[in-house]
């Protein structure tokens, strides 16, 4: 099947993406760095803070193991009293101290029932530290040395799990991370629910738009924030203007056509007496000839200016009750052509499209058809792909490929035989550039087909 190239081609929208979502977006692009570098930095300080506690509490205890250890007479180190921290006296508690004296005697924490600390690391007056392996695994240790009286050094070590310190940065950060998530979550669902109220009146002028474009409304309705308003108020003023200046056009286009058709009827019959006669018959026909071709341009250009609302805002057609009228018309206007409506929509389809620029579109079609028609013109409604289509075929002779080609031409007549003027299809081809409509021809095997695609 050979079809002629679409008298228009829908025009194509483009998107750039939410409104709505490029805020939430934003939001959660900065919700997830704040949140993020809150979370990094309370760590980072509260581990040091840890840190430096778990350390001056280590150097304070070897301090007061220092002082509470005597050595006796026979060399063997004993504490006058216990340490402060009752937790080197439980078992295995993690926390352990150890006395290292002269001679190789060892005195240890209650603590530490199993195992030794290193006293490599108190080897100086001076306090040192360091992680080394402990009872329970790695331990910081704190150790210095004291001379014995004696002319030897007594070694003390206090030593605390790491494990006591990583678990009380977990915990810290276990609880800080849930704290976090939460007010993550709320914060979004705020921004979420601050972006969905301030974008509101959006969404009302979209709706409004919407129904404006359905032939639900005349203009945009509502009222808007004083951000948007102007906005609205601006579009409602071009939608009434651009009403009035169509209405205005198609009354100047038909004022001039009346106007001139009266002193191009006189000529056109002077110039058939003239044809009819013996004086300047060439002339005549000559003075006729030019006289049609101004009366084709007039019907056209009038035609064209009648197509110029088709886009009015609030214009709507029903299909398939527009076609009803219209075949009942060409059915008296070609009594001996058989015209058969088939409706395959399941019901009916309101189009954004003027019905009286729609109607004269079908009706150039339907008229065709019936010109040329051996006996039988349908035509069948169906929908593919959310489009509605009407398509207009008849069992005449139809057309070759290059008759298709030059079908949409000002004034194409393949039979001059056939009434018409050659302006149905140019005046259709630019009814359906108005409605934003493709119209094909093609051949069919019974005949000819004529497709709009709305």
């Amino acid at each position: 099947m050979t079809s002629a190239p679409p008298a228009t081609l829908a025009p194509a929208h483009t998107q750039s993406g939410s409104l709505r979502l490029r805020f939430l977006l934003a939001v959660m692009l900065w919700v997830v760095l704040g949140i993020g570098l809150i979370w990094f930095s309370a760590t980072r300080v509260f581990t040091r803070h840890v840190e430096e506690q778990f350390h001056d509490e280590l150097n304070v205890h070897v301090r007061e193991l220092a002082r509470l250890t005597e050595i006796a007479p026979d060399g063997r180190p004993h504490l006058i009293r216990p340490l402060s921290d009752p937790r080197y006296e439980v078992p295995l508690s993690g926390y352990y101290w150890q006395v290292n004296a002269a001679g190789g005697v060892v005195l240890r924490s209650a603590s530490m029932t199993r195992g030794d600390l290193d006293d490599g690391i108190a080897r100086s007056q001076a306090i040192a530290h360091r992680v080394e392996q402990g009872p329970t695994g790695p331990v910081i240790a704190y150790g210095l040395a004291r001379p014995d009286g004696k002319g030897g050094e007594v070694h003390f070590v206090i030593a605390t799990d790491q494990e006591e310190l990583d678990r009380v940065v977990r915990n810290f950060t276990r609880e800080l991370t849930l704290a976090l998530t939460v007010l993550g979550l709320l914060l979004l669902a705020t921004g979420f629910a601050i972006i969905r109220y301030g974008l509101k009146p959006l969404t009302r002028l979209g709706e409004a738009v919407a129904r404006l474009r359905q032939g639900q409304a005349v203009q945009l309705e509502g009222s808007y924030p004083s951000e948007i308003a102007p906005l609205a108020e601006d579009l409602n003023d071009y939608i009434r203007q651009n009403a009035e200046m169509i209405a205005r056009a198609r009354v100047q286009a038909a004022n001039l056509a009346h106007s001139l058709r009266t002193p191009l009827a006189v000529v056109t019959d002077e110039a058939e007496r003239l044809a009819e006669g013996d004086k300047a018959p060439e002339s005549a026909r000559v003075l006729l000839d030019q006289a049609r071709m101004m009366e084709q341009q007039i019907e056209y250009q009038l035609a064209r200016a009648r197509s110029a609302g088709a886009r009015v805002p609030g214009s709507t057609s029903t299909l398939p009750d527009l076609l009803v009228p219209i075949l009942s018309a060409m059915k008296r206007l070609h009594p001996d052509v058989q015209f058969v409506l088939r409706n395959r929509l399941g019901g009916e389809r309101v189009l954004q499209a003027d019905p009286v620029d729609l109607s004269e579109l079908l009706s150039i079609l339907l008229d065709n058809g019936g010109k040329w028609a051996a006996s039988t013109v349908s035509v069948t409604v169906d929908e593919q792909g959310g489009h509605v289509r009407v398509t207009v075929d008849d069992d005449g002779p139809g057309m070759d490929d290059s008759q298709i080609a030059r079908a949409f031409e000002v004034g194409t007549r393949f039979d001059p035989e056939k009434p018409g003027t050659g302006l149905g299809l140019a005046i259709a081809r630019d009814v359906c550039e108005a409605l934003g409509a493709t119209l094909e021809l093609s051949r069919t095997d019974a005949g000819l087909r004529a497709r709009v695609v709305v």
